[in-house]
């Protein structure tokens, strides 16, 4: 198993060791814990582009495919 070290602030540390006593465990364990739970949550998010993620709702509205480069979309744009 590997170590880290970190530095918490006093109220974080009072937190962590609280709970530690209270459910009769380590210090460790409720940060490796912790830690476990925040990585496996990040897991849920889609990762990629906007685009990648989205990629079915792309062009299912109707409208000018243009707006970008079309100087006539462009007209009275910031009056």
């Amino acid at each position: 198993m590997k170590s880290l070290t970190l530095r918490l602030d006093e109220a974080l540390y009072l937190k962590i060791s609280s709970l530690a006593e209270r459910q009769r465990t380590t210090r460790s364990d409720i940060v490796r814990r912790a830690l476990n739970i925040c990585l496996d949550r990040d897991d849920r998010f889609p990762k990629g582009s906007a685009f990648e993620v989205a990629h079915d709702l792309a062009g299912i509205l109707a409208g000018p495919s243009d707006l970008s480069s079309n100087k006539a979309h462009l007209k009275d744009f910031g009056q």
